[in-house]
């Protein structure tokens, strides 16, 4: 029999999902039949489903590594949701829970084991593991084996040491975004050089991108959430002190909100990372610590407050927002100052020369994504090597970012920093152009060159916003260590007045961004879905699991839309397969046939 038959066969009747995404089905065949390789797939694309599928079909335990306790135990609590046998060993768990899973491994009643590269690469543990049957081992979050990747760790470096142990057990290594440089070390370090790469198209359609520049940073965060009541989001800051400060913001603004970050307890990470996963509505303030793999698909928006790092970063970042595939929003505040902090925080890291201009690059990248004059989701994919056209639905494409002819205001920046002989910073050319005889500037004698006060009518704020996008546009170069101003050799074509120079203009004048569709066409259909809301929370809390885990957003649209009178159709609805069927197939059915009344 076709592997494909009996994979189509638990994808329907364990995860209740009708057919296979882009190319699940052929990578789980690749699987099945031996073969091990590297899936590239977004957030949100499927990747689990890609592992979870050969490892029911196989004869075994599957092996998936993954770099979080907190990631692990939301994947197996969903796992164990769908009557599946997934558990996971942590040292961060009571002795008892540890046993317990040793004794499900002796007497070969578990499926999936979840562990952690330091638990794979254990002498111990692989001595004992190795007296079983190991059928797949997955390596999730692969980038994290590289360098160059965002979120590095050394030890995914020696689990090459599992094929010595398992030479002929398939290995599939997944992640959801990897430059050129990061698939070559996850290629290297895992040993996976002979084996095929599965890649799907990075797009995001149900994605709505936008970027804003900063322009009293909590006021437009306070706006933008208005715009999203009742709704889970995820607010991105660059360090913890301004995670805490901006949670205690939201809350005092009766907005709930909670922080996560790595200069919290364990504890107290985990119990915050607990009521976001089971609330619909809370907003989670967090830094980058926070999110690798977390599934929550229903997280309407990520609102980065302070410009990430680099596109990887963003990309894996903004991905935490409809997972679900219904409607999703990413939002950039950003302004020069981060980009000063950001570089800084590269200069003083201690990494090599050459991974410092790697992470300058990637900064830059991510400035030109933020003050891209062209499609905003055309120029992400192209940062990740992929070709589109203009998607229509990006706060560019819409109309919100209007350009200019900033020519001659180039061509008077670009003079000053030549007659500044490229060695001043930013604040010292702004006070030239405006004509502003400052300190610095009469120990200078700057008030003598030509091009003093030669833009005296235009604000600060707008010559920053303007030097800052010749930046981004590589019309200009800046020397981080000094914060000096410099012309490259796309300078002269502008001086020279041979090629034009545009500019975005206005970009704050509407932060507005498009609403969901309102899909609840009427009172009953509300009172419904208010009820299964409510019924979906007291799960979660009964069953100690995030409520995505009990039922996705998705399903509950469609238990509305299609309105089963019976257990037997709601086989149909979308996430709930046999075990949802018989645990609460009943209940569902009591809610929407009593015209909304529980």
């Amino acid at each position: 029999m076709s592997n494909t038959v009996p994979a189509l066969k638990v994808l329907n009747q364990v995860f209740g999902y009708p057919t296979f995404q882009g190319i699940q089905e052929e990578i789980i065949r690749h699987v099945i039949d031996g073969g091990s390789g590297l899936v590239l797939m977004p957030t949100g694309g499927g990747k689990s489903l890609c592992y979870q599928i050969p490892a029911l079909i196989l004869d075994g335990i599957t092996l998936v590594i993954s770099p979080l306790v907190a990631l692990m135990e939301d994947q197996v609590a969903s796992l164990q949701e769908l009557g599946i046998a997934a558990n996971y060993l942590s040292s961060m768990r009571e002795l008892d829970d540890n046993h317990g899973v040793f004794s499900q491994i002796r007497d070969r009643k578990l499926k999936l084991l979840y562990i952690t590269p330091e638990k794979a690469t254990n002498e111990w543990f692989i001595n004992f593991i190795a007296n079983y049957k190991i059928s797949l081992i997955a390596i999730d979050e692969a980038h994290c084996v590289s360098h160059w990747g965002h979120d590095f760790r050394p030890e995914y470096q020696r689990l090459t040491l599992l094929k010595k142990v398992f030479p002929h057990t398939p290995r599939l290594a997944l992640t959801a975004t990897a430059d050129y440089y990061t698939k070559v070390d996850i290629q290297h370090y895992l040993d996976l050089k002979n084996t095929p790469i599965f890649s799907t198209s990075f797009n995001r359609p149900n994605m709505y991108y936008a970027a804003h520049e900063k322009n009293n940073g909590k006021k437009q965060l306070l706006n933008y959430i208005g715009q999203h009541k009742s709704e889970s989001g995820i607010i991105y800051c660059n360090s913890r002190k301004r995670v805490d400060q901006i949670a205690e913001f939201l809350n005092k603004s009766n907005i709930a909100a909670t922080a996560y970050h790595a200069g919290m307890d364990s504890l107290q990470r985990s119990n915050n990372q607990k009521l976001f996963l089971q609330s619909s509505s809370m907003v989670m303030v967090a830094t980058v610590a926070f999110g690798l793999g977390i599934d929550k698909p229903d997280v309407r928006y990520v609102y980065h407050l302070d410009m990430p790092r680099s596109i990887d970063h963003f990309y894996q970042e903004s991905g935490r927002a409809g997972r679900d595939g219904i409607g999703a929003f990413s939002v950039v505040n950003y302004g020069f100052k981060e980009i000063f902090e950001l570089s800084q925080m590269i200069l003083a890291s201690e990494a090599s020369e050459i991974k410092k201009r790697y992470e300058f690059d990637k900064l830059k990248k991510m400035i030109a994504y933020c003050d891209s004059l062209t499609c905003r989701r055309k120029a992400l994919l192209q940062n990740l090597g992929e070709e589109s056209d203009d998607c229509g639905y990006c706060d560019i494409c819409l109309g919100k970012s209007l350009t200019f002819d900033g020519s001659v205001l180039a061509q008077k920046i670009l003079s000053t920093i030549y007659r500044l002989q490229q060695r001043f910073a930013i604040t010292q050319v702004i006070d030239v152009l405006r004509g502003k005889a400052s300190i610095a500037v009469q120990v200078w004698e700057h008030h003598k060159i030509s091009t003093f006060g030669l833009a005296s009518e235009v604000s600060e704020k707008e010559l920053r916003r303007v030097i800052r996008q010749l930046y981004s546009q590589g019309v200009i170069d800046i020397d981080f260590s000094t914060g000096a101003l410099k012309l490259n050799a796309n300078s002269l074509p502008i001086l020279r007045g041979i090629q034009p120079v545009l500019l975005r203009k206005n970009p704050n004048k509407s932060l507005e961004l498009p609403q969901n569709s309102v899909w609840l066409k009427t009172e009953l259909e509300e009172r419904t879905y208010q009820n299964l809301l409510n019924w979906r929370h007291r799960m979660a809390i009964l069953h100690k699991v995030s409520h995505h885990a009990i039922l996705s957003d998705r399903s509950l649209r469609e238990l509305i839309l299609h309105r089963p009178q019976n257990v037997s159709e709601l086989k149909d609805i979308y996430g709930i397969g046999q075990a949802k069927l018989s645990r609460f197939g009943n209940e569902l059915i009591d809610i929407i046939t009593l015209n909304g009344c529980v």
